[in-house]
């Protein structure tokens, strides 16, 4: 039965298009990095992006440009990369002005006053929030760094809200054992629609969301455009004891990809799950990469909606925590998604998310609704679309399993 979300054919030759038109926006580029430089003070432009002191660089990517006639509009993509951060530290922003150098100079100072100044607050260990976290038996502690909140279209009377208060006592369930974790909000709205988006490294929280709804809700935003954005840095006081680089978790969730698109026996898997313990050296890192390449691969193509939890199944007991805190879970999302980009043969698709338990389920779902329409003479128009999965379960053997 074929419950695979196909694509939009035009949107799946747009991108093709895209990828193989190359625009030069360089002008655009230089015009921001300009701007950056001189907001910066202490960097040195090179190739794109600035060094900054400590190690830090800021790249500089454009996006979509639009020269109107009486309004610039210039998307950039600022990305900061450190080698303690396992993922960059990425901040989509949108400006405009009369002129280009207008547009570029908005885009750097809402990039400096929601993203730079926590992460410059951090370097400089500045006032910092203490904020205790754990999971699975795991404690540890950060130093959070989070003053400062972007407006645009916002009233001027009154102090701007500390959004990040929000979701304040929720954060501590979304860290885990990571040095560096960065959090995002943004929140928009215009006439009745509203967007409300929260990232931890990246990753968007779908659960966090619903606590700015009744904020966001209340703004006046019947003839302008209004947003908030906020960032917050948090940083590990221990060391990083991980046993496992990520590197080792990307190659096995590839070598596992690559496996399961053909496997056609049960010897076969096995061999494969020895293999890939060999290659990991970590059974339990092992059991991790098996076990979440096919959920994450039916999530990303069925179009379920999923909520942020992850259930370790522990005898007889489920125990809850977040994604954000089991640190190769995102690593192996994101080799799913790399390889999804590459168009595989739908039968490889197909054989990968068929040793997913959510599949499983959600094809029973559908089917029984099925024959409960044919039986009353109806058609049932049920999808995994239009279904929730709070999150995935997944159980390790070894009793000394530790979740890093």
């Amino acid at each position: 039965m074929a419950l695979f979300k196909k694509k939009n054919q035009t949107e799946e030759k747009k991108t093709n298009t895209n990828a193989e038109t190359k625009v030069d926006n360089s002008a655009y580029q230089e015009l921001v990095l300009a701007a950056l430089d001189k907001k910066l003070e202490k960097g040195n432009v090179y190739d794109g992006c600035i060094i900054m002191p400590r190690g830090y660089t800021v790249d500089v990517r454009i996006g979509n440009v639009q020269d109107k006639e009486e309004t610039k509009l210039l998307q950039v993509m600022f990305v900061v990369n450190h080698d303690d951060f396992d993922e960059p530290l990425m901040d989509p922003v949108d400006a405009q002005g009369k002129t280009f150098e207008e547009a570029a100079k908005m885009a750097v100072d809402i990039f400096y006053g929601a993203t730079w100044h926590p992460l410059d607050q951090s370097m400089q260990k500045k006032n910092p929030m203490k904020v205790p976290a754990g999971y699975l038996g795991n404690r540890y502690t950060f130093d959070m760094y989070a003053q400062s909140i972007v407006r645009i279209g916002a009233a001027e009377k009154g102090d701007p809200v500390m959004i990040i208060n929000f979701i304040l006592n929720e954060m501590p369930k979304y860290l885990g054992s990571k040095k560096y974790y960065w959090l995002r909000i943004y929140l928009a709205k215009h006439k009745d629609r509203q967007i409300i988006e929260v990232r931890i490294n990246g990753s968007v929280c779908t659960e966090l969301s619903k606590y700015f709804e009744e904020y966001v809700g209340s703004w006046d935003a019947e003839n302008t455009f209004r947003c908030e954005k906020q960032c917050a840095i948090f940083i590990n006081q221990a060391d990083d004891n991980c046993p496992f680089k990520k590197e080792t978790v990307v190659d096995g969730a590839a070598f596992v990809l690559g496996k399961l698109a053909q496997i056609k026996s049960q010897d076969e898997y096995t061999a494969m799950v020895k293999e890939l313990e060999e290659k990991t050296g970590n059974a339990d890192l092992a059991s991790e990469i098996r076990i979440f390449v096919p959920e994450i691969m039916a999530k990303l193509t069925l179009g379920y909606q999923e909520g942020d939890s992850l259930f370790f199944i522990d005898g007889e007991n489920n125990i809850e925590f977040k994604k954000t805190q089991l640190r190769s879970y995102f690593y192996i999302q994101q080799t799913v998604i790399e390889y999804l980009s590459t168009q595989p043969p739908q039968e490889h698709v197909q054989n990968i998310v068929r040793g997913s338990v959510a599949y499983r389920e959600l094809r029973n779902l559908v089917l029984s609704a099925k024959e409960k329409a044919e039986q009353e003479g109806k058609t049932s128009e049920l999808s995994p679309k239009d279904m929730y999965v709070p999150g995935t379960a997944y159980r390790v053997a070894s009793e000394k399993y530790r979740a890093w």
